[in-house]
């Protein structure tokens, strides 16, 4: 699950780029009809606070954050700073209410769907992420109806200054964010576009990722993950050697998953869930051969796929919002992995070793089944993309007879960075016309003839690139 990929550019990278258009239409509008500027209209709202604003061509970009209370059953209990940023194109254009379902990002970046709509994007860090913590932190109150309540007291002051339509995204967690924001607060956004969100209904019941396992891939590839894991636990002595060493150098510790032995095996036991996340069938050619490689080539290997720094102590640390939401509502998956019979000694190890234990966890099983519910029976205007070899996408959600104007969309040979621009030709269009429906900005030749559609804004290398990769939904 857990090793952080991915990169960001630097303030000084992005400050090169003035020089040149990008590959964004136009200016932003830096100011409404009555000559205010945009940046004070959204300091003019009551606990909004600027952090720091960037430039960038084409838009503005603010780093915000905005007072929020700790519990919203209970107003006047106490209130946190929740990050947030807004990259402002013109308040006549839709906004995009962008969830990661971690960290926001400080720097410049677009979503698919503020592509396809040619929008602002709001983008929203979630709550007891670092910094956006109470002080205290009470983790009770960290549940997916307190989030989504920051999500629209968000909105409901943004949609002063942003008036057009809104359209609410995120992947993986944070598409469980977006869908988790509608289910509670169905009047908010226009329409839903949510990317690979897992959609554990029942935790008890995993057997579906393990028949995903079972069929992903072609069974070379399925059978050299599952000899290089074994042959990582036969010479567990050794490699744990070379990990005691990486630990060492980078100043790793494993008091809270409780020893090193724990951490190595739950990074060997990810190899495969991992490798097929991020990884493509194409790529089983660069996997070591098991029998034949050295120890360093198969911690190496392992490193590289699912990192063996994921359950230290310093990596934890990031993550244990996370944690912590899946041993008490979201749920996370218990694959069997019948290969490693008679080597694991601790099997795949549930989210309460990844959480301290001064922090305590209860889980609730009605919350994850209530939004399945919803979603099957009351979804309207929501879309869903998975990709097909994406291990998180084995439970998903779906939609039934009540669902109105609602989408299930696979993207073929896809992992768990599939958008709409990997959908089929006749989906992409297809997907692409629905969200510029919903955001009021179909042009007429696309609602003549759906399949014309294609994104209104122009491609960006910088503002498009993806989000930071983690093993983690």
């Amino acid at each position: 699950m857990r090793k952080a990929l991915g990169w960001m550019l630097s303030l000084v990278v992005l400050l090169g780029t003035l020089s040149a258009a990008g590959g964004t239409a136009g200016a932003a509008t830096a100011a409404d009809p009555d000559g205010t500027d945009i940046r004070e209209r959204i300091l003019a709202i009551p606990g909004m606070r600027l952090i720091e604003e960037k430039p960038y061509p084409g838009y503005r970009f603010f780093v915000l954050d905005y007072r929020q209370p700790v519990d919203h059953r209970h107003p006047r209990a106490g209130t946190f700073a929740q990050r947030l940023t807004v990259l402002h194109k013109d308040t006549s254009r839709p906004t995009v209410f962008h969830t990661s379902g971690y960290n926001v990002s400080t720097v410049p970046r677009r979503s698919e769907p503020a592509t396809i709509v040619d929008g602002n994007q709001v983008s929203l860090e979630y709550r007891f992420f670092t910094p956006s913590r109470p002080q205290p932190a009470d983790w009770s109150l960290l549940d997916i109806r307190q989030a989504a309540a920051d999500q629209h007291r968000v909105f409901t002051a943004l949609k002063r200054v942003y008036r057009a339509r809104w359209i609410a995204t995120g992947g993986s967690k944070g598409g469980m964010t977006a869908t988790y924001y509608e289910r509670f607060h169905p009047g908010d956004m226009d329409g839903v576009v949510a990317y690979v969100a897992p959609n554990d209904a029942v935790n008890d019941e995993d057997s579906a990722y393990d028949r995903f396992f079972e069929r992903v891939g072609t069974p070379e590839c399925r059978a050299r993950l599952d000899a290089v894991q074994r042959q990582a636990l036969v010479r567990r002595e050794p490699l744990q050697r070379i990990l005691r060493a990486h630990a060492r150098d980078g100043g790793y510790t494993f008091r809270t998953v409780g020893s090193l032995d724990r951490a190595y095996e739950a990074v060997v036991l990810d190899y495969a869930w991992a490798f097929w996340q991020y990884g493509l069938l194409s790529d089983c050619e660069t996997l070591p051969e098991a029998r034949y490689a050295s120890d360093r080539e198969l911690f190496d290997s392992i490193d590289a796929v699912s990192g063996f720094s994921a359950f230290s102590d310093q990596n934890l640390a990031t993550y244990t919002p996370y944690y912590y939401q899946a041993g008490t509502e979201l749920g996370s998956p218990d694959i069997t992995q019948p290969h490693l019979r008679g080597l694991s000694r601790y099997g795949y190890q549930p989210p309460r070793n990844f959480v301290p234990r001064d922090i305590p966890m209860r889980f609730l099983p009605r919350a994850m089944r209530d939004v399945d519910r919803w979603v099957r029976h009351r979804a309207t205007r929501m879309m869903f993309v998975y990709g097909e070899n994406d291990p998180w996408g084995a439970e998903r959600f779906r939609l039934g007879r009540g669902a109105r104007d609602s989408y299930v969309y696979t993207a073929p040979g896809a992992n768990h960075g599939a958008d709409v621009a990997g959908l089929t030709a006749g989906e992409r269009a297809e997907a692409t016309a629905a969200i510029q429906r919903w955001a009021g900005v179909a042009p007429a030749a696309v609602r003549e003839d759906p399949s014309k559609a294609a994104p209104l804004a122009r491609p960006d290398a910088l503002l498009d690139r993806e989000e930071p990769r983690t093993l983690r939904p």
